[in-house]
């Protein structure tokens, strides 16, 4: 007689799973070191690995957590992430994923007009969609190499790797920009911008979008910023390149894995970017093959905050950000590399190193990045809940500490 399979039927399995992620269990049994062969059962296994899962993990949503550019999430994305792994949605193409579908093509509706853009497409991270805009140049407008800053993400390199492309970097000026002196004909170049580089924030002069045969802006991190009233101005110009890389698990504030790529002409980047196959029921577009509706978690979370909760929260970090700053420069232990542009602080101990620092700072504090060969702290402001006072008062005391 037949019967379902309980590991694939909701049960009290879930609510257990809802009580270990707002209390983990303290279990401190180590995981085994093979295959078990006889399995533990679902409600053991939840017991066991949420000491490790959430009780091992970064709190990217601590108090003093503004290291990294990983961003705590909204607990309504937990909850899409939930039915997404439910369904296990297909986004190759229609039939696997009717609504997912629908929802990837609204979310790029209500987004791309704030970056000039025309469509694109949902891709795992900045790295895929700098990838394939870069892809796009060449296939496209049949661009023969790629310029950028030294300070642009190592994803271009890859890039041109990958895409057998020539790669020069420019020198970047005294603000962590692109400097546009030292740039070389760009006739049948690439260009690619960064609004936002990791180490310091920067963007780089994004007037010079459209002097070459391709403008590709990596937004991975700053693009958020088209939302803001307030900010929104340090991206002008980004409207008029031929695609941005947007990372959604960045300021977007989404899980991993969530990124957009954007293109002015659609038809003829799509063009460039499909494979068809026998077994495909229409053309795959991009690097990936099957991917998931990354889509559905961002919608859930527009349709919750509207443009106005997401710049709200953006406006907030950027407030933090200068605080920060503003603590730094009046320390007379401190040196501040340069005012924030897009959230990101990086300073270092006058009278010490910048690792004994970072010694003396609760975990996941700061994080540090390298410049002309001196190693720097550095702090994100992308967790909303950070309490900026606390963090201000533990770094100025452990900066006297170890003077």
């Amino acid at each position: 007689m037949w019967m379902p399979d309980p590991s694939y039927s909701p049960h009290d399995g879930l609510n257990k799973a809802l009580e270990l992620l707002v209390s983990p269990s303290d279990d401190s049994v180590d995981l085994p070191l093979t295959l078990p062969e006889s399995g533990l059962g679902d409600i053991r296994a939840l017991e066991l690995l949420s000491g490790h899962v959430l009780g091992g993990a970064a709190q990217l949503g601590s108090p003093t957590s503004l290291a990294h550019m990983d961003p705590p999430t909204p607990w309504i994305t937990w909850a899409m992430a939930l039915w997404n792994a439910r369904l296990n949605q297909n986004m190759l193409h229609e039939m696997s994923s009717p609504f997912a579908t629908q929802a990837e093509m609204l979310v790029l509706n209500w987004l791309t007009p704030y970056f000039g853009m025309q469509g694109g497409h949902f891709c795992a991270g900045s790295t895929i969609a700098n990838l394939t805009g870069i892809w796009a140049a060449r296939d496209a407008a049949g661009v023969k190499r790629v310029v950028t800053s030294q300070a642009a993400h190592l994803s271009v390199e890859k890039s041109c790797r990958l895409l057998g492309l020539e790669l020069l970097k420019v020198p970047v000026d005294r603000q962590g920009c692109l400097d546009c002196g030292q740039l070389p004909n760009l006739d049948d170049a690439c260009l690619v911008l960064t609004a936002g580089t990791t180490a310091t924030g920067a963007v780089d002069p994004l007037n010079l979008v459209g002097a070459a045969k391709w403008t590709h802006v990596d937004a991975a991190w700053a693009g958020p910023l088209r939302l803001s009233r307030s900010h929104s101005g340090r991206l002008n110009g980004i409207e008029a390149a031929d695609s941005v890389a947007v990372s959604a698990h960045k300021w977007f504030f989404q899980p991993k894995d969530s990124a957009l790529v954007l293109f002015r002409n659609l038809e003829s980047a799509n063009a460039a970017v499909s494979f068809n196959g026998g077994y495909l029921a229409k053309p795959n577009v991009g690097v990936q093959g099957s991917r998931s509706a990354a889509a559905v978690p961002l919608l859930a979370t527009l349709l919750a905050w509207g443009r106005e909760g997401v710049a709200q929260r953006i406006d907030h970090l950027m407030r933090l950000a200068d605080l920060l700053a503003d603590a730094i420069e009046k320390s007379d232990r401190l040196e501040l590399w340069g005012r924030p542009q897009t959230g990101i602080n990086v300073f270092r101990p006058m009278y010490s190193s910048t690792a004994r620092l970072l010694l003396k700072l609760p975990p996941g504090m700061l994080s540090t990045c390298v410049l002309d060969g001196n190693t720097w702290a550095r702090s994100v402001a992308a967790n909303p809940s950070v309490d900026i006072d606390l963090v201000v008062e533990r770094l100025l005391a452990a900066s006297r500490e170890d003077a």
